[in-house]
């Protein structure tokens, strides 16, 4: 087969999940399949900064215009938006559409970013989604049709070896923004003893970060909570390897790679009862309604005061993850090309 992917979220000196899922599924198909070509398309500003392959079965141009020379049999966009159809299949992975539901955006962004997803899912032959809960979205909210979605979760890496010593520090990562509900974590970590500090691991710029630094500084327990910013890959392994517990309260995900990310480093998890996180959780980790402070507090108690259920949550966890491969992802996302070309 001739493959064509929109590969420009996988230029990002700061990777977010789309970041990674992108350069995972890029990279893996080409491994995986060497007998097939695949072309990496990617938007103006993101092609000086993207790399050629070392797969000789990869090349690489803009993704607009068209690409009347390669002739795709196949065209990917790995992240809800298509332009315009420029293959004889066209495949389409939606992350979520938590834009559309709520201010979690500025209007101009949200506007702009209703428009993509529309456009994306009528110019799609199928759509890939990464949970049950954003098949359910892209159905509720674009009108596609149920029979042609295939979720297809994401994968995870782990480490080599765990390190079983913790230090009394709760661990968030992710983007510092309002969907993120990092204000009522910041409430909640308020009542824990003064012997555990709160790390904030993400970039400090999302949509409402200033609203949450300002919160933050207003904290009686300021000087237990510490934003990180963007950090290295590495920076940030050191910290999944030496956090006791890792909190996740997102108001709304599509997925929640940081929830399997800790669970792979043996971090008990508390996350949210809503969205895709208690999918993604699987009964793994404590759940909690994230719009309640109180709640947010109580299992945050919990998982301090008691080391049996950290452990135990942590052995379910390491469990849950291996439900959860790249190579699985590679494999599923493969087959729906299969299925789109029968």
């Amino acid at each position: 087969m001739r493959i064509a992917l929109d590969a420009t979220y996988s230029v990002d000196p700061y990777p977010s999940g789309i970041a990674i899922y992108s350069r995972e599924i890029l990279n893996g198909l080409a491994a995986q399949h060497p007998e097939d070509r695949f072309l990496h398309c990617y938007r103006t500003k993101q092609f000086s900064k993207s790399a050629h392959s070392r797969l000789q079965n990869v090349g690489r141009r803009l993704l607009l215009p068209p690409l009347p020379t390669f002739r795709a049999d196949i065209f990917h966009a790995l992240n809800q938006r298509i332009d315009r159809r420029t293959a004889n299949a066209v495949i389409c992975t939606f992350h979520d559409l938590f834009v559309m539901t709520n201010e979690y955006s500025s209007a101009n962004f949200r506007k702009r970013f209703i428009e993509q997803a529309k456009r994306a899912a009528k110019n799609s032959d199928i759509i890939i989604t990464v949970s049950q809960f954003t098949a359910d979205q892209v159905v509720e909210l674009l009108g596609f049709p149920r029979a042609r979605i295939r979720v297809v979760p994401h994968g995870v890496g782990g480490p080599e070896m765990i390190q079983r010593k913790r230090e009394n520090f709760i661990l968030f990562v992710g983007a510092l923004q309002v969907r993120k509900n990092l204000i009522r974590l910041i409430e909640a970590f308020e009542h824990l003893s003064s012997d555990w500090n709160l790390v904030l691991a993400g970039a400090p710029n999302g949509f409402g970060a200033d609203k949450i630094l300002e919160r933050i500084q207003r904290s009686p327990e300021r000087n237990r909570i510490h934003v990180k910013g963007y950090i290295s890959r590495p920076e940030l392994d050191s910290l999944y390897a030496r956090a006791a517990i890792f909190a996740f309260p997102s108001l709304g995900e599509g997925f929640g790679i940081p929830v399997l990310e800790a669970m792979a480093w043996g971090i008990p998890v508390l996350t949210s009862s809503t969205s895709a996180l208690a999918e993604v959780a699987g009964g793994s980790a404590v759940l909690v309604k994230p719009e309640d402070s109180d709640a947010i507090s109580a299992g945050l108690l919990a998982l301090a005061g008691d080391p049996e259920l950290r452990d135990c949550l942590t052995k379910r966890g390491l469990a849950r993850v291996q439900q959860f491969s790249w190579m699985k992802a590679v494999r599923e996302t493969y087959e729906v090309y299969q299925e789109v070309m029968s």
